[in-house]
């Protein structure tokens, strides 16, 4: 009975989560096009206003596979309503920061929100009827990137019409009330993975993750060559060398690495972390370009709120897209979604790189890269989970979403290097910057259509695709490396 009645509020459940998500990712990217702003009015300098995005995303790569374990131990449901209540209490406080101190604290608390993705896939797959667990986890996984672009568009009319705090407080009621009716309505997890929770890992994790992120977001300021870029580069080895021998040995691992050496898991991920770079990186730029002055010879000079409306179709077709990209594998598999994604996403940086005089030419670039991103997020995350068992699923689509965001973090690092590789004489780049910029972006989409075709295919494609998997299934390997589904009890 207890199971029929989960099952009858699946749709309830669904509305909870996605709201929950969409506050999140709105608070990834509503700051990224206001951070003039935020440095006027918080009297700091460029280079410190940089940490409001930069401790986020920090925060957010260290906590989401964290709670994720945590959750797949002690409890989705609650873990869920307590990282929603960080992520609310966060964005209170970075509503009332009086200086960039406060504020870069409030978005560290804010990263702890980063639990929220991996924690709903868990919540999904444990609640939702089979035939719906992969529709439900494609369309959340798009509103992520979907959020990230609605946010940027967003921001602007936000702060004519308001003020850059709420940039916070909007968000915040949401959370609030999606805390709120997910400890009403979702249930209690019914899947666990019984233990203790390692923390070794968990700051051996943190501190190669730290050291990585602080090298390249500050490796265009410091030089790449720099002792200070070198050595955190140095560290982020010797400590990521560590926390795989520690998961290894660990009775209760973290990250379970004979999962994430599953040729499923592997591959997805590296397409992860090469469309991280992607799209992270256009979030960030693709703004610029278009603000850049018209006295340039390539600009646009549009405001913000007009160099967002720009972003607009392709997070309208990543929702839309992502939606479908379900049904779509079922009947052509999601290892080839996801390769016509990458090559989809291929041609909309090309796009960008060389055909970027006129605006409706910049409308269509992100029209397309919204076709290619929302077909290969979908199936990407309907393909992690399939791939393992449901006791892992929360720890498992947590790194696949944080693996997208280091990749985020090297983009935007590689880009900003680019694109500030020689710049014109007052201080602005050069075209040639941008298109270069965009070109190494469409490089690493077509290395990860290179990785897509390495994903295996599994016997039972259509049945893993509509969420139909066995009850008891365990993955085997078969020679070729395909990962099939093991009924056998």
């Amino acid at each position: 009975m207890a199971s029929e009645t989960r099952r009858t509020h699946h749709k309830v459940t669904f509305v909870v989560l996605t709201a929950s998500v969409s506050a999140y990712a709105l608070l990834q990217s509503l700051v990224t096009p206001v951070l003039p702003t935020i440095q006027e009015s918080l009297h700091t300098s460029q280079n410190t206003v940089t940490w409001v995005l930069t401790a986020y995303l920090l925060s957010a790569s260290i906590f989401t596979p964290i709670m994720g374990r945590i959750g797949d131990v002690i409890g989705k449901e609650r873990v869920f309503v307590a990282t929603l209540a960080a992520l609310a209490a966060g964005s209170l406080l970075a509503a009332l920061a009086t200086n960039v101190t406060v504020m870069i604290i409030a978005r560290v608390i804010q990263g702890v929100g980063g639990g929220v993705l991996p924690l709903a896939f868990g919540i999904i797959r444990d609640e939702f009827p089979r035939e719906k667990i992969s529709g439900a986890v494609g369309a959340i996984a798009s509103l992520i990137a979907v959020g990230g672009g609605v946010g940027i568009v967003m921001a602007g009319p936000i702060v004519n019409a308001l003020n850059y705090h709420w940039l916070f407080w909007l968000p915040m009621i949401v959370i609030v009330i999606a805390a709120v009716a997910a400890a009403v309505v979702i249930p209690e997890s019914p899947v666990r993975t019984p233990g203790k929770i390692s923390w070794q890992p968990a700051v051996l994790l943190s501190g190669w993750l730290v050291a990585l992120l602080v090298a390249l977001s500050q490796a265009p300021v410091w030089g790449w060559g720099s002792g200070k870029v070198l050595g955190l580069l140095a560290a982020a080895v010797v400590l990521a060398i560590g926390w795989v021998e520690v998961e290894r040995r660990a009775e209760t691992p973290l990250i379970d690495m004979k999962m994430m050496r599953l040729p499923a898991v592997w591959t997805n991920n590296l397409v992860a972390l090469l469309f991280g770079i992607g799209m992270y990186s256009v979030f960030a730029f693709l703004p610029e370009f278009l603000q850049t002055p018209k006295s340039t010879g390539y600009g646009f000079g549009l405001s913000v709120t007009h160099s967002g409306l720009v972003l607009l179709p392709m997070s309208i077709m990543m929702f839309l897209v992502g939606m479908r990209a379900t049904s779509l594998a079922a009947r052509i598999g999601g290892k080839t979604v996801v390769l016509i994604g990458s090559l989809i996403g291929t041609l909309s940086m090309a796009l960008l790189a060389f055909a970027h005089t006129s605006t409706w030419e910049m409308y269509l670039s992100t029209t397309v890269m919204g076709i290619g991103f929302g077909l290969a997020f979908a199936a990407m995350s309907s393909l992690i989970v399939a791939a393992v068992p449901p006791a892992q699923t929360g720890v498992a689509s947590g790194m696949n979403a944080n693996i997208r965001t280091i990749g985020g973090s090297i983009g935007a690092a590689l880009m900003s290097s680019v694109v500030t590789a020689n710049p014109a004489a007052d201080g602005l780049p050069r075209e040639s910057g941008y298109t270069n910029g965009f070109m190494m972006l469409g490089v690493a989409l077509l290395i990860g259509a290179f990785a897509a075709a390495l994903i295996p295919v599994s016997r039972s494609k259509s049945r893993i695709a509509a969420g139909e998997e066995p009850e008891h299934a365990e993955l085997a390997t078969v020679p070729g490396g395909t990962v099939v589904a093991d009924a056998s009890e």
